[in-house]
């Protein structure tokens, strides 16, 4: 039986699902086509000079189209993108309703009349209106109505690198965002909040800054402090959330008195959001309150293994960097997945459509690319993930595995990424296949209920969420025991079935463990990031509290909160990760080693202090026969 196997930590090593890593180079390899296809189909060139609504590409000559009247023009010094009515987006079909035009200048100021568009005509030598009408014709021809653009035409700049008019002033995306965003029913408001972002962007990013810094900050801090991080931790959260939920309802008191001498509608939207604010936080802290109650028993049971982690920390300072380079890649990967992207949305032939103008469509087999460029943004980024998973899993299993750490390699996540390099790139790729496979499924089903809003009946849409609800479990399940398999796959350079087989026989012998440690751990986790996001949101709410009299900064601190949350997860999930692979490590040495002369344990010392005690507390509390026995049972 593969729990009865013996296992051999760090001895040999060997490649590990070698069809797998062919079947994603193979995949790659696809995903390069339809990038070499977009460009070499004439897509680059739309994509970044742009193009009119009559299939001509602007700042070039073009070959006419078929049917198609003011096709085939030389635009050589007509080199911007202007659409007649830039704020008529249509969500359905995902473009701008609006003819476009080729010019040669945007209108750098407002134009409220067409004898203004005609003097900027005259002027400027742009001509804004369709090409069959000329200057002198716009204010007395009347298909101006139609060919002109819709005025007063706003403000414009380029766009850099991709040459289109984009309108300056905000409005014209609120009314994008009205349309986005169907609970907003008063538009005025959403004007507000929209201002009160683009008032307040310098606090929002410096509270940006801010818990970055915070976030490397108690990295640090659990490097040398672990034995006490977890009461720390919980003490700064219990006096962050008094503090906060305090001054919410002190602002909120000070606010009531200000609004009702001020009466500005600005003044009664912050009143509700301080309002809104203070009753939220009363309510989280005394969920707070009661949680840290009920699990008050169980912090000793992390203590031990957060001691070790931070040692761990310390011997591989390199972990702190893990969440940058996987964000950068993923950055790249992301730039490159976009650029492709709007490549395709540009490649085809051009066909007239019913309004008589251009579109380009893709006919027959290759249409279907889209679907497998969607496919490859989830696989390759499922893959990027994991190669960090198994990159800090097989730094930590030798980091454990090594019994004099003066022995370990300079460099061991390098050292790390060399052996995932060399032997275990097939062992990622198809773990990644494994949860894309569940993703793609999930993914559409979200797409359906998103598109069937208010029609569907209630039946079906309990279904729809019910199963969405499942694929979500099953797909967190399946990354926590992908992750239990790159630990074992690092240990012992088995192939990922093998691997996922041996962690979950392991995982459930140790099932009370697994539960207790998860539970207390992750929770002292999500304690930091709570420290992190409630330091960043008071800080942003005294900030912008100053700033009261003439913005709302509902938006805007909501923004701050949800990246502070963002950046403490990428930096404390490294933690987690590192607890939960010393775990697996940890259940393997005490299962197979005995203390014996030629079966020695690997774990630190702190550890067996941890296995001694828990020994001790099970001999007493099992003469009790109480359930405290059963929680600390030894591996």
């Amino acid at each position: 039986k593969s729990s009865k196997r013996e296992w051999k930590p760090l001895e040999d090593h060997s490649c590990t699902d070698a069809p797998w890593l062919l079947l994603f180079i193979l995949f790659c390899v696809g995903m390069g086509f339809i990038c070499g296809f977009s460009i070499a189909t004439g897509a680059a060139a739309r994509l970044l000079s742009g193009y009119d609504s009559y299939g001509n590409i602007c700042g070039q000559k073009n070959v006419k189209v078929e049917g198609i009247v003011n096709s085939g023009l030389d635009l050589t010094h007509k080199k911007y993108v202007f659409f007649l009515d830039p704020c008529n987006i249509d969500l359905v079909h995902q473009k701008i309703k609006s003819i476009a035009l080729c010019v040669s200048a945007c209108p750098r100021k407002e134009l409220k009349t067409l004898a203004d568009i005609q003097k900027f005509a005259e002027t400027n030598g742009s001509t804004l209106c369709s090409y069959e009408l000329q200057p002198s014709e716009y204010t007395t021809d009347p298909r101006a109505a139609k060919l002109c653009p819709k005025y007063p035409v706003p403000e414009s700049a380029p766009i850099p690198f991709f040459h289109r008019c984009a309108p300056v002033n905000i409005s014209c995306y609120a009314k994008f965002a009205e349309a986005l965003i169907t609970f907003v029913s008063d538009s005025s408001v959403l004007h507000r909040l929209i201002s009160g972002v683009m008032t307040s962007k310098e606090i929002i990013m410096g509270l940006c800054l801010l818990s970055l810094v915070l976030s490397m900050i108690l990295m640090v801090i659990i490097r040398y402090i672990s034995r006490v991080l977890v009461w720390i931790l919980t003490i700064l959260v219990i006096l962050g959330s008094l503090g906060g939920t305090g001054v919410l309802w002190w602002l909120y008191a000070k606010q009531r008195i200000y609004a009702g001498a001020l009466d500005t509608q600005i003044a009664k939207d912050n009143l509700q959001a301080l309002l809104i604010y203070a009753i939220a936080a009363t309510v989280f802290t005394v969920i707070l309150f009661l949680i840290i109650l009920i699990m008050r028993k169980r912090v000793a049971l992390t203590i031990a293994l957060f001691h070790v982690a931070g040692k761990v920390f310390i011997h591989l300072p390199l972990l702190v960097f893990q969440p940058f380079w996987t964000f950068f890649v993923l950055i790249l990967f992301w730039t490159y997945w976009i650029t492709v992207l709007l490549f395709l949305g540009t490649t085809g032939s051009p066909v007239p459509n019913e309004e008589g103008f251009v579109e380009f469509r893709m006919a027959g087999p290759l249409k279907y690319m889209w679907w497998y460029h969607v496919v490859g943004l989830i696989w390759i980024s499922e893959f990027i993930l994991a190669c960090q998973q198994m990159t800090v899993a097989g730094a930590v299993v030798t980091y454990y595995f090594t019994r004099e750490k003066r022995n370990l390699p300079f460099t061991p996540i390098l050292a790390s990424v060399n052996r995932l390099v060399c032997y275990h790139l097939g062992t990622v790729a198809k773990g990644s296949f494994i949860i894309t496979l569940v993703k793609i499924p999930r993914m559409i089903l979200m797409y359906i209920h998103t598109q069937l809003k208010g029609k569907e009946n209630a039946c079906a849409r309990c279904m729809l969420k019910a199963c969405i609800c499942c694929l979500w479990c099953l797909e967190k399940c399946l990354t926590y025991l992908n992750q239990n398999a790159y630990t074992a796959t690092a240990i012992n350079s088995t192939n990922f079935c093998t691997s996922a087989k041996d962690a979950f026989v392991i995982l459930v012998e140790n099932a009370l463990r697994v539960a207790a440690i998860n539970t207390v751990g992750d929770f002292m986790l999500f304690l930091g990031k709570v420290l992190i996001v409630c330091s960043t949101g008071l800080a942003g709410i005294m900030l912008l509290n100053y700033q009261r009299d003439y913005t709302i900064w509902v938006l805007p601190l909501i923004i701050v909160c949800l990246f502070a949350f963002l950046v403490a997860h990428c930096f404390l999930s490294i933690y987690e990760m590192v607890v939960d692979v010393l775990f697996l490590c940890f259940a393997i040495d005490t299962k197979y080693n005995d203390g014996s002369p030629g079966r020695e344990f690997y774990m630190d010392k702190v550890l067996m202090e941890f296995v001694e005690n828990s020994r001790k507390s099970m001999k007493e509390a099992g003469r009790g026969g109480g359930a405290e026995g059963r929680e600390l049972k030894p591996m």
